[in-house]
């Protein structure tokens, strides 16, 4: 079963997120900020890691430059989601590989899409950092 590791500080955006992935097969863990999200990576890389940008303790960018630094050999996607569209956070995600920026509201048809689209050996989207 593939593991999907969910970071956000916003507890009912993780529920939902859990729900659905549960639902599609995925097994999923959660963390509520990115220092507990850069200790469960150290201890077991997820097959795909999902995370807010804008958390309390380490944000979403700061972690993804941590396990970028930690881990340059990487191999399991972040997908990084915002409400904020500025072009700055379109401009650092697109800075580091295998980083995928996803608009709030999500649309969790799109995101499952991805997941079943990576699993399979595709692309996750037409563009690294597709809307």
């Amino acid at each position: 079963m593939k593991r999907i590791l969910v970071v956000d500080d916003e507890s009912h955006m993780t529920r939902v997120l859990k729900l659905y992935l549960e639902r599609a097969g995925y097994l999923v863990e959660t963390c509520a900020n990115g220092q507990e999200a850069l200790a469960a990576v150290r201890n077991s890389p997820p097959d795909v890691m999902i995370t807010d940008i804008h958390m309390p303790l380490m944000t979403g960018r700061e972690l993804c430059s941590a396990i970028n630094q930690e881990l340059p050999q990487r191999t399991f996607p972040i997908f990084v989601m915002t409400s904020r569209t500025d072009r700055e956070e379109r401009v650092w995600t697109a800075a580091i590989t295998g980083v995928v920026f996803l608009e709030k509201p999500l649309s969790m048809r799109s995101v499952l899409s991805r997941l079943d689209r990576h699993f399979a050996g595709g692309p996750t989207g037409e563009q690294p950092n597709e809307q």
